[in-house]
């Protein structure tokens, strides 16, 4: 698939080459905000591709947003693959991204290597994502050194929903905030390529931008971060409900789609649906 025509803000031959890693490291450096959103499935990728977006993640927020657990702790590997097989049948030119998902990578970083293999193998995703700070430092150390790219985030962990407490803003008081610098230095220096930053006072991740030469991806984190990531359901308000602070919805599609369908129902029933024009 090509792109029809240039991404605003490209020129053509931009537009119809694939972003790399690397090319976070020339963003940065160019002033290029980057720009992330999630995807879950072959449509949704297909029009985020076409749209210009840099960076797909196949997140673990699938299992919210998609599958309907409570948080994304009970998502598996397996579950990953199969969204992230989907999603790279529809991408041309974003870098696509996929979490690991919680229990995959904790207990040692070999295991953590084994699952990144199946995403980058079953899956053709390029690069993966762990949460997590100076704990994790080994984990991504190794992943790089054996070759596999790798995002690091920080400040809201949505694994970590039950040592939390629930999903709060992290980073807040001066101690946490100094620790979260420096977790960003030691990812970075462990051969991270990029840092999601999650709900984090704007102020701290500024911060953390200087401090790093590689990319920050923010959400719910200010205006100061390299980029900005979004999720698909969020953005375009496909789930009802209060959106959340850091969401901007450029769309009411949920409304839209339970309108059609309703549209849909009354003139099967009325008899409407399907006419003269819709038969052979």
């Amino acid at each position: 698939m090509k792109h029809d025509k240039p991404v605003a803000g490209t020129s053509k031959k931009a537009a119809n080459l694939p972003v790399t890693v690397p090319d976070f490291i020339r963003f940065k450096t160019a002033g290029t905000r980057i720009v992330m959103v999630t995807a879950y499935d072959y449509p949704s990728a297909l029009l985020a591709d076409r749209a210009g977006i840099d960076c797909i993640l196949v997140g673990d927020s699938v299992g919210t947003t998609v599958l309907g657990y409570e948080n994304t702790v009970p998502v598996t590997l397996d579950e990953i693959i199969h969204h992230a097989r989907a999603v790279r049948r529809g991408v041309q030119r974003a870098l696509l991204v996929a979490d690991l998902p919680f229990g995959t990578y904790q207990a040692e970083p070999a295991e953590a290597l084994r699952s990144a293999v199946r995403l980058l193998k079953e899956a053709g995703v390029q690069a993966v994502k762990v949460e997590g700070g100076a704990p994790m430092v080994p984990t991504v150390r190794r992943l790089t050194e054996s070759g596999i790219p790798t995002m690091a985030h920080l400040g809201l962990t949505p694994q970590s929903v039950h040592v939390f407490g629930g999903h709060k803003a992290q980073g807040k008081d001066a101690e946490s905030a100094k620790k979260m610098i420096e977790d960003a230095v030691a990812m970075e220096q462990a051969g991270a390529f990029g840092i999601v930053l999650e709900t984090i006072p704007a102020e701290l991740a500024c911060s953390i931008t200087a401090a790093v030469k590689i990319p920050t991806i923010g959400i719910g984190a200010g205006v100061e971060c390299d980029g900005q990531v979004q999720v698909w359901h969020d953005i375009l308000g496909i789930i009802p409900g209060k959106p959340f602070r850091h969401t901007k919805r450029y769309a009411e599609l949920g409304a839209q789609i339970e309108q059609a369908l309703s549209a849909y129902a009354s003139e099967v029933r009325g008899q409407e649906f399907p006419g003269r024009e819709h038969s052979l």
